[in-house]
Order: structure tokens, then C-alpha cells, then sequence
């Protein structure tokens, strides 16, 4: 039987919401180890000079504990 930890992670990219969420998983899989999903719950952005300065991605990302 297995168990489960859900942690929630915010990512930013200056590229795109999709290279956000790419990130953020990129990077939590540094850390964390049995990844086996995600779900976005936020996206937010950043304005700077009527232009978008950065896309931010909330994530809850779900992994098997040890």
C-alpha cells in the first residue's frame, strides 16, 4: 500500500506559462523523489510597463512517500 504526499510550489518563467509549469516540476524533481503528478491551480503574471514581465504557475504536485 502506498501513500501519498500532495506539496504545493509556485514557478515563474519569462517565457510562458507552459515553460512555468515545466520549471516548476523540473525543479521539484531535484527534491523530490515518486513524482507521479500535478495539478495547476493558479496562474498569475507579472506586468511591468503594460507588458507581461513574467508567467506564474501554482502547482500542487503530488508524490509517493518512502
Amino acid at each position: 500500500m502506498a501513500v501519498a504526499r500532495v506539496t504545493k510550489i509556485t514557478a515563474a518563467s519569462s517565457k510562458g506559462f507552459k515553460e512555468a509549469v515545466e520549471e516548476g516540476i523540473h525543479r521539484a524533481a531535484k527534491t523530490l523523489r515518486g513524482i507521479t503528478g500535478f495539478e495547476v491551480v493558479a496562474i498569475k503574471g507579472k506586468v511591468e510597463k503594460g507588458k507581461i514581465a513574467e508567467y506564474r504557475a501554482t502547482m500542487e504536485v503530488t508524490f509517493i512517500l518512502d
